[in-house]
């Protein structure tokens, strides 16, 4: 008898051992990153992109954690690292996610983007020439419509000597023109709108650059295909509500479509204005 008890002591023993490695070796729910290039403040960012991840995350079960770099600098290192899961980033950064670690564009916004640069209504400057010798205000050195493609075509197409000055965001660049710090503004027409009329009505466009397809989402090859496909899912699924709708319009991708990098994105790779690339972690 006292074998048996011995025996049934060590079962229950080995049983409740089990059990704890079982639990202690199961596998603990994948938080994926999701950076956003930081073309405004961290707390409006904040404000639009998060709760349509939380939205994202209940609707899949996959947990992304919103990460906002605090300078487009920084953020772009962190994709020069490979360190995101998911992120949004711009045209010509989408060329480099996939060149450095494949990054993957996923989708965009069907609206082209425009490079656009603003003045003041009441200032002196009327046309482009009258920016020779001026200063100019960019949200940073590589944005791409605002200030990389901007840069280029006004030095290669348009031949202006100006000095740029990097402002860290586009919510600086329109006061720095409002208050006159800058004779002129690059930024894009979706920051554009996004201004108070107050804003917008002392400002006027003074130049366009031609279009190109819109920031996408990318995201690394590392990310199971299974993930990936019900984000995308998702994502596509906020179009078919009010709620959903009203948080792509504050994301400004209103309108989503898959992207492709060798239609959308590879031609920009023609273009030669890696030369006006700028080495931010000097």
């Amino acid at each position: 008898m006292k074998n048996t008890n011995n025996n049934f002591i060590r079962s229950c023993l080995a049983g409740l051992l089990a059990f704890y490695v079982s639990f202690s070796h199961a596998e603990t729910p994948v938080t994926y990153e999701f950076a956003v290039v930081p073309q405004f403040k961290p707390a409006q960012l904040q404000s639009e992109w998060g709760p349509l991840l939380e939205r994202i995350s209940r609707e899949t079960g996959i947990k992304l954690k919103l990460v906002i770099p605090s300078s487009i600098i920084k953020f772009e290192d962190t994709l020069k690292k490979g360190t995101p899961d998911f992120a949004f980033v711009n045209p010509y950064e989408a060329v480099i996610g996939m060149k450095g670690h494949g990054y993957i564009p996923i989708l965009r916004d069907q609206k082209p983007l425009n490079g656009i640069l603003v003045v003041r209504k009441d200032g002196s400057v009327k046309k482009l020439q009258d920016l020779n010798g001026q200063v100019i205000g960019f949200p940073s050195p590589n944005a791409f419509g605002a200030s990389l493609y901007m840069r280029a075509l006004l030095s290669e197409s348009n031949p202006i000597k100006f000095t740029p000055r990097y402002l860290n965001n586009h919510n600086l660049v329109f006061k720095h023109v409002a208050l006159g710090y800058v004779a002129a503004g690059g930024t894009v027409n979706s920051a554009f709108n996004d201004q108070t009329p107050e804003l917008r009505e002392q400002m006027t466009v003074l130049y366009k650059t031609p279009d190109v397809a819109s920031h996408p989402i990318v995201v690394h090859p590392r990310i199971p295909a299974s993930v990936r496909k019900s984000v995308i899912a998702s994502l596509m699924a906020l179009m078919q509500d009010a709620e959903g709708r009203a948080m792509l319009k504050e994301i400004r991708m209103p309108n989503l479509v898959d992207a492709n990098f060798q239609n959308d994105y590879q031609p920009l790779e023609k273009l030669n204005i890696q030369k006006y690339l700028v080495d931010e972690t000097d």
